[in-house]
């Protein structure tokens, strides 16, 4: 077995388990990633007439750019069209046109059409080196245009022209080309398909070409932070707002918190994390103090400083609940009695508004304000997991409150410090990260629709084709999926003839020192740690294939996209396709 793994399976099994039993539409089904864009070129305007000798440049430059790539776009079509309409055996035995024949000066017809097939072959191998060269060039500096550059979406004068020109962008220019790259590739399978004498694997892919060029088909996505939206985050003194999450578990909880810090900011409040009495115990997982100092003020206490300030006056003044159904504050007398054990006084439960959890409006900062603000000390609003407030806001890069920082929820110190030491001694910095979730997924995803659980060999298939675009040597694997199911994957995988080796953490060896930081401060062994550390391994990645439809994926996700590791390569497996078998139901 290629798939590297020693003793302990992988925690997210742990973690995950049951994690999006109460919801069954958590991630969109097909959700698109953002292209790249970069900073514009500036223009600066003299005067009138060098105005206009700038427009017309301009629109010629991009006149240029287009025809070129349509150009790039219709050349295997050419190809193709020429082969199946022209008689080849006749053109390329004419000794002038080509430089190479075939031993023999007697063809029968069987030979010339194999002769004109091979030379076909020839044409569109050339083409595609070609096309690469071309590519190589067309992304370089000589149109003083950078490989991540953009050109904004400039307006050339209605009056005198009536076009505008389009976003210029390199990454869906890549995109492109690397997907006519892909065409010529099955072109050159197809014609060598009756070639027994002639091995297609002896071609390649491109990719390797590629790569000696030093073109990257996987690029970043552009985070945008000049687009983004922000609201500052002042509490007021003595104001507090009680997080309550209850939904599924750890991935779900962090997202519920993120929110929680959404509302405590638009509140003016101070948010108190849960006690691990009731909830987790976040700060083995999270730097909480990480993100006062972003803010550079207090905007979040751990339940115990809370018990130390106010001692024998532990109480919420209101709740007031997000949610009226299936219950108040979607919070069973469970979890009040866990609140109440505390010694935590509370009052009644009650609802601004009606709103159900299987059915949540989408919410704006108004409608928060005008039904949330109170003068109560301590305010809580029960889990808001399922809360869609403002939810393009929430998930920009960075989010959605002002601070100096990438993130405000990351991993710990110690996760971070180990996921960079793991990465160092086994992968590499050039590796795709899998997240493979498999326990409980075949009943939850086939409720939905389409289903999002895929056959192994189809998955298979799925990632081998993003592992050969990314030219990535090496997989890391996050799954809870059995033994048997993670062997067939790894047997699947091959590219170039090659099998990619899947690597999973191996169990704790006292020879190796990666994982000493989470052995030496007691964190070793715990599956909420380790879960953390699968994310955060999985976040550092080149690229990411995650499970659409997990928590766990999009926690991965959110933090790529905060700290500018997402790709444009990144998606869900198997994305825009369907399983192609499913089972009939019960």
């Amino acid at each position: 077995m290629m798939m590297t793994e020693v003793g302990r399976k992988s925690s997210s099994s742990d973690a995950e388990e049951g994690e999006e039993e109460d919801r069954q539409n958590l991630i969109p089904q097909n959700e698109t990633r953002p292209t790249s864009n970069s900073d514009s070129l500036p223009v600066v305007y003299i005067d009138h007439v060098s105005s206009s000798i700038r427009r017309r440049s301009w629109l010629n430059f991009h006149r240029f750019k287009q025809k070129r790539y349509l150009l790039l776009i219709l050349i295997p079509l050419v190809v193709v069209l020429l082969y199946v309409s022209v008689d080849f055996g006749n053109l390329f035995n004419n000794s002038s046109i080509w430089d190479f024949k075939f031993v023999g000066s007697s063809l029968s017809s069987t030979d010339r059409m194999r002769e004109s097939e091979l030379r076909a072959l020839y044409l569109l191998k050339q083409q595609q080196l070609g096309l690469i060269s071309l590519l190589d060039r067309a992304l370089g500096n000589k149109a003083g245009i950078g490989f991540n550059s953009t050109v904004n979406n400039t307006s050339i004068d209605s009056n005198s022209s009536g076009l505008v020109v389009e976003d210029f962008d390199s990454e869906d220019v890549k995109s492109r080309i690397y997907n006519q790259i892909l065409l010529n590739k099955q072109i050159q399978q197809v014609l060598l398909s009756t070639h027994t004498s002639r091995n297609v694997s002896n071609l390649g892919d491109g990719t390797g070409n590629l790569s000696e060029v030093g073109i990257n088909m996987c690029g970043k996505v552009n985070r945008k932070l000049s687009e983004r939206r922000t609201i500052e985050w002042k509490p007021k003194k003595n104001k507090y707002l009680f997080a309550i999450c209850v939904s599924g578990q750890m991935s779900n909880h962090l997202i519920c918190l993120e929110k929680h810090m959404f509302f405590a900011a638009v509140m003016n409040r101070v948010l108190v994390f849960p006690s691990s009495k009731v909830d987790y115990q976040y700060n083995r997982v999270l730097d909480i103090e990480h993100i006062n100092n972003c803010l550079g003020r207090k905007v979040v206490i751990t339940f115990e400083e809370f018990h130390e300030m106010k001692k024998r006056d532990m109480r919420i003044d209101k709740f007031i609940c997000y949610f009226s159904l299936p219950q108040h504050c979607y919070v069973d007398e469970h979890h009040v009695k866990k609140l109440k054990a505390l010694g935590l006084s509370m009052p009644k439960l009650v609802s601004p508004w009606m709103e159900d959890v299987k059915k949540p409006r989408k919410r704006t900062v108004q409608d928060i304000v005008a039904k949330f603000t109170t003068d109560a000390e301590v305010v809580a609003i029960g889990d808001i997991f399922y809360a869609d407030a403002e939810k393009e806001w929430v998930m920009q890069p960075g989010g959605p409150i002002a601070h100096k920082c990438k993130t405000l929820i990351e991993p710990s110190r110690f996760i971070m410090l180990t996921a960079q030491r793991f990465i160092q001694t086994f992968l590499g910095k050039d590796f795709v990260a899998l997240h493979f979730r498999r326990h409980g997924f075949l009943k939850f995803c086939n409720v939905k629709k389409p289903s999002c659980f895929y056959p192994v060999p189809q998955a298979a298939d799925c990632i081998t084709k993003v592992v050969e675009r990314a030219n990535a040597p090496v997989i890391y694997l996050s799954t809870d999926a059995a033994g048997s199911e993670a062997g067939l994957l790894q047997s699947l995988i091959v590219v170039g003839g090659k099998p990619v080796p899947l690597v999973k953490r191996p169990a704790r060896n006292s020879a190796e020192k990666w994982d000493a930081l989470l052995y030496r401060h007691g964190l070793e062994g715990d599956s909420q740690v380790e879960a953390m550390l699968d994310k955060t391994i999985c976040a550092m990645s080149s690229v990411f294939i995650g499970s659409n439809g997990s928590t766990f994926t999009a926690d991965i996700l959110r933090l790529r996209k905060d700290w500018a590791s997402a790709s444009v390569c990144d998606e869900y497996i198997c994305q825009g396709e369907l399983p192609n078998f499913i089972e009939e139901g019960e």
